[in-house]
């Protein structure tokens, strides 16, 4: 399924380049002037067509089919899920929790994160939100979906109702508008803002489930002629984020009240989950398969990479292009590397979805191997 390995691929190098397209603060560079601003918007209208709801799609879409292909209770289900998921997000959980000093010492913020650290309820948002880093918000979310995932088995035998999508984002903007008024007063609001997230992207449940009731029922030739009406849909929806992006351009600021881009935002990882699966030659591209493991690592290691580009290029008077350019570039080639490296380690492979969680005997047998080695070196 080259065309699966495709989308993780693009999904997990578009999280970079996303991250990488603001300034310091995550703002369009509003201290420049709009011509400097045109290049990294475009940049970032482009890396922002696969966004981590498409991370959504694609792992319940797996998920979907193999239940099929190896049917098992709920229970099981969870049980697998928390395995694969929890325990990378735990480990990344404490990582980030220290890691941010670096950043804080280096831009004198450090007291602030030491405050965070010492007080419990922080620690609970980590756990529960994921708010340690900015990334790290998709797998709590992805897990809690996962719980509710029975909800949307009808679609794999009815995929109209993966249309229900529409329902759940307009249920979800107008939830968040009202929301967002009405923060200082809302108890919780990290969490109910959350739980209406994962509610209302259930509708990314039942777009996955659709999409595999339809490629077991139809076949590769059949599905050609919905590719190009995805293609003309996905076209209609960029022009809406170029309308967005150009909006951003000359304001100097995100468009946050722009309803057509909020629409387009969030249609474009379903349109673009069903282009691949119905592309005619996507399988040709075997290289996709043999890259697409990394995928998942990058994603989740890319702060330290871009944090690193930031204190290094903070003082320094380069143009915005140059600056998300240089950012990008670095975090994706160091993000590679490191996950490669902890993919051939038996320790920490599993933190990076690459290698299986190391039992205490491993962990006591490569320890013990080590201090024979270095009992051998001595002597």
């Amino acid at each position: 399924m080259v065309w699966i390995d495709g989308l993780r691929l693009i999904a997990s190098i578009s999280m970079i380049g996303l991250h990488a397209s603001s300034d310091i603060n995550g703002q369009p560079f509003p201290d420049f002037t709009a011509s400097d601003r045109v290049g990294p918007v475009m940049f970032r209208s482009i890396m922002y067509l696969a966004r981590t709801e498409l991370f959504l799609i694609i792992s319940l879409f797996l998920l979907f089919m193999s239940l099929d292909k190896r049917p098992r209770g709920y229970r099981a289900v969870i049980k697998e899920q928390s395995k694969r998921l929890l325990r990378p997000f735990l480990f990344w959980v404490v990582v980030y929790a220290f890691y941010r000093l670096v950043k804080a010492y280096s831009f004198g913020y450090e007291a602030a994160i030491f405050a965070e650290l010492a007080n419990p309820i922080n620690w609970a948002g980590y756990v529960i939100l994921g708010d340690v880093q900015y990334h790290m918000h998709f797998l709590p979310t992805l897990f809690a979906m996962i719980l509710l995932f029975p909800i949307c088995l009808i679609a794999i035998d009815t995929p109209w109702i993966g249309l229900v999508v529409l329902i759940c984002l307009f249920a979800k903007r107008e939830a968040d508008v009202w929301l967002w008024a009405h923060k200082d007063i809302i108890p919780a609001f990290d969490y109910v803002i959350r739980l209406v997230k994962v509610v209302t992207y259930m509708g990314y449940g039942f777009v996955a489930a659709a999409a595999y009731g339809m490629f077991k029922s139809i076949s590769r030739n059949q599905l050609l002629p919905y590719f190009y009406v995805l293609l003309f849909t996905g076209v209609l929806l960029y022009l809406l984020k170029l309308v967005y992006s150009f909006r951003v351009i000359e304001n100097g600021d995100w468009q946050y009240n722009y309803a057509p881009g909020f629409w387009a935002d969030f249609l474009m990882p379903c349109i673009l989950f069903l282009l691949f699966m119905a592309a005619p030659k996507i399988n040709n591209h075997s290289r996709l398969s043999t890259l697409a493991p990394y995928g998942f690592g990058i994603y989740l290691v890319h702060p330290i990479f871009l944090d690193m580009a930031e204190i290094a290029m903070w003082k320094t008077a380069l143009t915005p292009m140059v600056f998300v350019t240089l950012k990008a570039l670095w975090a994706l080639t160091a993000s590679s590397i490191f996950v490669w490296v902890l993919s051939k380690t038996t320790l920490f492979g599993w933190t990076v979805g690459l290698g299986s969680f190391p039992s205490l005997s491993k962990i006591a047998s490569i320890l013990n191997l080590k201090m024979k080695l270095k009992i051998s070196r001595s002597k």
